[in-house]
């Protein structure tokens, strides 16, 4: 996030007379969210799952963060177009289960559209779970404005819980940009068949982190994730974890680098080549680590360049339980939707 400049006093002694003037602080509160439209059906024996993060419905529009181009808000056209061409993907998929990451409800920057609600409606999809990860009043920088962005979790079916878990913030960020700072958190929907429940979780963890915050966040996914296995308790995460695979052949200087401020520089992974491998040693992985090693390119899943093709892989499907094996896929074929592509793979009940 960038420097607040000349208004930096007036922001911290706003701060430090208001206990959150700007209602940043996110609670553990999920938002639940159903269908205008609900289709009745009956579990199968498998389960198409699919993770996305969908960029905010911002398509590939050259936004500052990325250092291609300088915009901060879409027109309302903009995001319904974007949408449409999302919800028209996720229909072709017909996926049972959908996460989702970076999907606005409540945002200046994407029209105020409620992009969960959209992709129910304008999909096959009847429920679905949603937590904020950055929330404000007002972000007073680059003309953000009103924000509450998050993590969702949509299914043909309904849950029976929810909850949000948040997890550590960057540190070394100074206090008023840690303030407005995006809080992130793992998503869980409980959902059950048969007296038998599988626990669904979703994250989005620290892209800009200049400290050791994104690894202690994978710890804490980690362990989280292994307290449900040791209860013999199924479950399906996913998410973007801005961390690269173990064996991944290029790990810094990425063609798509153009940010030159430290607040937006994510291009150096050299450090955390490793960082992935307690969960690939202990779950399996919707793209298997020997399929990644074999050939790195046909599983990247991110490329900040519209322009160019995706680079690397930073999005993951992990299961204590089973996946269909050869049923893991990266769809690359849909570069105009996000600066992700989406990963799909089928899960035995």
């Amino acid at each position: 996030m960038k420097k607040f400049g000349t208004i930096y006093i007036l922001l911290l002694s706003l701060l430090l007379v208001a206990c959150d003037p700007f209602a940043t602080k996110i609670g553990p509160k999920v938002s639940l969210y159903e269908s205008i439209t609900i289709q009745e059906c009956t579990f199968p024996d498998t389960l198409k799952v699919m993770t996305w993060n969908i960029k905010f419905g911002g398509g590939r529009i050259d936004f500052f963060f990325d250092c291609h181009g300088d915009r901060v808000i879409m027109e309302e056209s903009e995001v319904i177009d974007n949408m449409a061409l999302l919800s028209e993907k996720i229909r072709e998929v017909n996926p049972d289960i959908l996460f989702i990451q970076e999907a606005d409800v409540n945002a200046k920057r994407s029209a105020y559209v409620d992009q969960v609600q959209y992709l129910l409606d304008n999909s096959d999809l009847n429920y679905a779970a949603y937590a904020s990860q950055w929330k404000a009043k007002h972000i007073p920088s680059n003309g953000i404005g009103k924000m509450d962005s998050g993590n969702a979790i949509l299914s043909k079916w309904k849950f029976t819980d929810a909850k949000r878990t948040p997890l550590p913030l960057i540190q070394s960020q100074n206090f008023i940009v840690r303030y407005f700072y995006l809080k992130r958190n793992i998503l869980e929907a409980n959902l059950e068949n048969k007296g038998e429940s599988i626990k669904l979780l979703t994250t989005h963890l620290s892209a800009y982190a200049k400290d050791d915050t994104k690894k202690i966040q994978l710890g804490i996914l980690k362990t989280y994730v292994d307290s449900l296995n040791q209860k013999g308790q199924k479950f399906i995460l996913a998410g973007d974890f801005n961390s690269l695979p173990p064996f991944s052949v290029q790990t810094s200087n990425f063609d798509d680098s153009a940010c030159t401020d430290g607040d937006f520089e994510a291009d150096n992974y050299s450090a955390e080549t490793n960082w992935m491998m307690p969960f690939y040693e202990n779950y399996q992985a919707a793209i298997p680590l020997e399929n990644f090693k074999e050939n790195n390119s046909k599983h990247f899943s991110h490329t900040t360049d519209k322009n160019g093709y995706w680079n690397r892989k930073v999005d993951y499907l992990f299961t204590n339980g089973c996946f269909i094996p050869t049923s893991g896929n990266t769809l690359q074929q849909w570069m105009q939707v996000s600066d992700h592509a989406p990963i799909v793979v089928t899960y035995e009940l």
